[in-house]
């Protein structure tokens, strides 16, 4: 009877199982890696965010688990879940309270719950703003091996010292890895937290049991969401596993009765003892369980990135709008200099410029890097053609760096440009003023422009210097090395003004020169100005890059009679009458 055989298969095969192996199966899709958009077959070009060659294959198991709860999570008690031990209120918005999701009229919301917990090293804080702030996100990105590590784990250290707990994980590193990178920081590390794990739900429960006051995740492309099948790195996993530590992060700061800054009783961050407390322990207070702590109390969450082959952050583009801070380190990897700035700030400056010094013992704040700068300059006496100083202003800071500049004839039909520190936009302006107003053959030359030091400079004062340091290559004519310069330059070749021109002043007379040539519209400064320490700085002026060429280029000891180099007679010539 056909009922028979049915009832055969029922008995050799439960129908759970059944059901589980009918509905597993292993699909290939394809997801891209900019946007996250997925498709069943291969693109070229990603029709939503129109990036080429960012489609790549994905193998995708989907399996109908017995753990998972309605909405594709896993319920609590199932190893993998979120939450397995039911004390995470920021999964259930049911359990957070209905006075957090109410709305609040603009007016009535505190201005003064906003404060920044300062980490240690001055140079991070003066980058951040002053420090890490309760419920907010940074990001920090820096090539492989550039130091992001290093710096977290000192910063970590710093604010443990403060009586602060803090809560480190990892799954980049082995926890013996890092103790002995903290052994060679002299990190003592009481109060610093490891756990060698990127799974998202583990530090979640990490998080509920120690109520730290800041969170380090490194990295977050070694994070995973125990909800999602695909593989660590890939644009779902970032996406989900940054969103859902950041909502963990902000659920505790406005929740009722949470920490809020200036005035509260509660400290940031609880430590009692060396040892994380076990579930279900009571706070220091001997009131509520510590579990419930984190959906009252906000805390710091910094994660670490990779970055790409040409330099952006790794991961989808929604990755820098889910934080509210994004710093970016670089600097050479063989060298010792290290510059971190804020590319995004929700809570401070996004001009300030951190600068360090890679040593034996960690990451070093340089309180004076203009003078770093400087320093490789002096061996040369500046002597040199191709090389000119540019003040700059970044933040609160003034600095003086030297731009370099290599001109040489090229065989190819389209000149190379290539440009370190800089933004090649702003060196295609300069050619091209050049080549208009100075008549300088810059068409039939390649040009390496380099700043010294790993700084990238954005600002348009550098102008002036680039275009010295050029026409001090093609020409063979150094600059004095005695004039700094600043200076925006038009498309007319012009000099354009310049913001806070006394502060560059200042900067020059602090480290030595003896004149500071600036634009002519340039804001009122004394002609005889007086930098730090009382020393005294000729201040010049030039309405176009022609004045400020003949100004600042001086002649080679072995000049023919016109004042260039034999060599290179026929450009200066040609230029210098351009200028005229």
């Amino acid at each position: 009877m056909p009922g028979d055989w049915r009832g055969q298969v029922a008995q050799e095969y439960p129908r759970a199982g059944w059901d589980d192996m009918a509905k597993s199966s292993d699909k290939t899709i394809f997801e891209c890696s900019a946007c996250g958009r997925t498709t069943p077959r291969w693109e070229g070009k990603c029709s939503q965010c129109g990036e080429w060659n960012t489609v790549e294959e994905r193998r995708v198991v989907a399996s109908a688990g017995a753990g998972r709860a309605q909405g594709g999570r896993r319920a609590p008690g199932v190893r993998g879940g979120l939450g397995r031990s039911g004390n995470l209120p920021s999964l259930d918005p049911s359990r957070m309270g209905e006075e957090q999701f109410a709305a609040v009229e603009l007016s009535e919301i505190p201005v003064g719950g906003t404060t920044h917990m300062a980490t240690g090293v001055e140079e991070l804080d003066r980058v951040l703003g002053g420090g890490f702030v309760s419920g907010a996100t940074v990001l920090l990105a820096g090539d492989p091996g550039i130091g992001k590590s290093t710096l977290l784990l000192q910063a970590a250290a710093a604010i443990a010292e403060t009586d602060r707990t803090v809560l480190y994980a990892t799954g980049e590193e082995a926890l013996e890895q890092i103790r002995i990178r903290a052994s060679r920081l002299g990190v003592k590390g009481g109060g610093v937290f490891m756990v060698g794990t990127g799974d998202v739900g583990e530090i979640a429960d990490h998080i509920a049991a120690l109520s730290p006051a800041v969170v380090i995740v490194d990295s977050i492309q070694t994070a995973i969401h125990p909800d999602l099948d695909s593989p660590a790195g890939t644009v779902s996993q970032i996406r989900e596993c940054a969103a859902f530590l950041s909502a963990l992060a902000r659920a505790g700061r406005f929740a009722p009765g949470g920490y809020s800054g200036p005035g509260a009783e509660e400290p940031p961050g609880v430590r009692e003892s060396s040892s994380p407390r076990p579930e279900g322990t009571r706070s220091r207070s001997g009131g509520e369980d510590q579990e419930a702590v984190v959906g009252r109390r906000g805390f710091a969450l910094v994660l670490s990135g990779h970055v790409t082959k040409d330099g952006s952050i790794a991961g989808p583009r929604v990755l820098e709008h889910q934080v509210d801070a994004v710093l970016q380190m670089g600097g050479d990897s063989g060298g010792t200099l290290r510059v971190l700035h804020a590319v995004k700030n929700r809570f401070g400056p996004t001009d300030e410029v951190g600068v360090f010094e890679m040593r034996g013992e960690g990451l070093t704040g340089i309180s004076d890097p203009s003078r770093l700068f400087m320093r490789q300059r002096g061996v040369n006496s500046g002597a040199v053609a191709g090389s000119a100083v540019a003040l700059v202003v970044e933040g609160t800071r003034s600095l003086a760096v030297e731009v370099q500049a290599l001109a040489t004839p090229s065989s190819l039909a389209s000149p190379r440009r290539v440009a370190n520190g800089v933004e090649m936009s702003r060196v295609h302006l300069i050619t091209a003023v050049l080549a208009r107003h100075m008549r300088l053959p810059v068409s039939s030359h390649d040009l390496v422009i380099s700043v010294t030091g790993g700084l990238d400079i954005r600002e348009p004062a550098a102008d002036l210097a680039i275009a010295l340091a050029i026409v001090s290559s093609m020409t063979d004519r150094p600059v004095d090395e005695t004039v700094a310069v600043a200076g925006e330059i038009g498309l007319a070749g012009e000099l354009r003004p310049i913001p806070r021109a006394d502060r560059r002043i200042a900067e020059a007379g602090r480290l030595g020169f003896k004149t500071c040539l600036v634009p002519e519209a340039a804001e009122d400064v004394s002609g005889d100005a007086s930098g730090a320490a009382g020393r005294s700085v000729t201040v010049m002026r030039a309405g176009s890059i022609a004045e400020a060429v003949r100004f600042a280029l001086r002649p080679r000891p072995d000049a023919g009679e016109n004042g260039a180099a034999p060599e290179a007679e026929s450009i200066a010539e040609t230029g210098l009458a351009g200028a005229g």
